[in-house]
């Protein structure tokens, strides 16, 4: 997977596409992320004391790698990224740009 936790990813399919954020945490065996503030549902929470009230909550969920690119930090544009070998280190470039990320 070429996304790593503390990216910034663009999402460029379904209901927030276009929006920014920072990745907070990835599910490798189902090849998700979860993204800070964005793919918000509302979630009912029921009253867990006695005289409290039942209230209706935000929660972000985790949404498929497929629909997320990487934003290049020197083009600041989402782009797809590549491998190569550097000193005998593997690191990620972007496509676009061809900077080192």
């Amino acid at each position: 997977m070429n996304i790593h936790k503390g990216d910034n990813v663009q999402i460029m399919a379904g209901k927030d596409r276009g929006k920014r954020g920072k990745v907070l945490d990835i599910e490798m065996k189902k090849s998700k992320i979860l993204i800070q503030g964005l793919n918000l549902f509302k979630k009912h929470k029921k009253p867990t004391k006695q005289g409290e009230k039942g209230e209706t909550i935000s929660v972000s969920r985790y949404l498929s790698v497929s629909s997320a690119l990487l934003v290049c930090s020197s083009c600041d544009k989402p782009s797809r990224i590549g491998y190569k070998d550097e000193g005998g280190k593997k690191v990620r470039y972007c496509k676009k740009c061809q900077a080192i990320i």
